[in-house]
């Protein structure tokens, strides 16, 4: 193998890594109260989260380098990404009764470690088992939609419960089925939330019902789905 080829192949590792400083930005920016900063840069995780995984196949890199694993180099960084920076915000945020702020970051923490310990997290046709982790995301709605305090605390509840129920939520870049559509809408769902992000997280009814109703489609894209395909 060439010298040029394990270099690019550790540096989609070192792409992937690039996540965990990320990461550590959004808590800085978090614990300064920079939500608009934070989110950002758990956007900007989000997008390394989505091409490193491209590129690993595309380079070989488990096979030109197995002495690092990119399964749990991946399962790190997202856990600190989908998970714990979120975890803080949401716990942090002043959006939930206050006796409840604290225990629902400690269920988020602990229910998303239990999630990505999940060797079945994910079915044969690419699909998520249970609510995906994807607490960064719930805790963007929850800044946006800013619900009544108990309404939020009852998402957060919701979410948690449905980590473990036995229904499927699509992987909009792995699921052949309506991938065009998927893929469709997760371009315009980041150019809401960018704008979203860019008006201090108060970006006004048209907006904020766009995010939601995408939202809802993913959710319900699981749920009714028919028996599943192979990708």
């Amino acid at each position: 193998m060439s010298v040029f080829a394990r270099i690019r192949a550790y540096s989609v590792h070192v792409l992937t890594a690039s996540g965990a400083a990320l990461a550590l930005l959004a808590m800085i920016f978090a614990t300064g109260g920079h939500w608009e900063a934070m989110f950002l840069s758990l956007g900007l995780a989000l997008i390394v989260d989505g091409v490193d995984g491209p590129l690993a196949r595309e380079f070989k890199v488990a096979e030109l380098l197995p002495r690092w694993s990119g399964d749990t180099l991946d399962l790190v960084v997202d856990f600190t990404t989908y998970v714990f920076v979120p975890a803080y915000a949401i716990a942090a945020s002043g959006l939930l009764p206050q006796m409840l702020a604290i225990p629902a970051g400690v269920l988020v923490v602990i229910v998303g470690a239990l999630y990505f310990a999940d060797r079945e997290m994910k079915t044969d046709d690419n699909y998520f088992r249970g609510f995906p982790g994807l607490w960064n995301l719930a805790a963007f709605y929850l800044y946006v939609l800013r619900p009544p305090e108990w309404a939020g605390a009852a998402l957060i509840l919701a979410l948690a419960i449905l980590s473990f129920a036995p229904i499927k939520f699509i992987h909009p870049m792995r699921v052949r089925h309506l991938r065009w559509l998927n893929i469709a809408l997760l371009v315009v769902w980041a150019a809401l939330a960018l704008a979203a992000i860019a008006m201090s997280l108060d970006p006004g009814p048209y907006v904020t019902w766009l995010l939601t109703v995408i939202a809802l489609y993913f959710f319900a894209a699981g749920l009714l789905r028919p028996p599943a395909q192979k990708v």
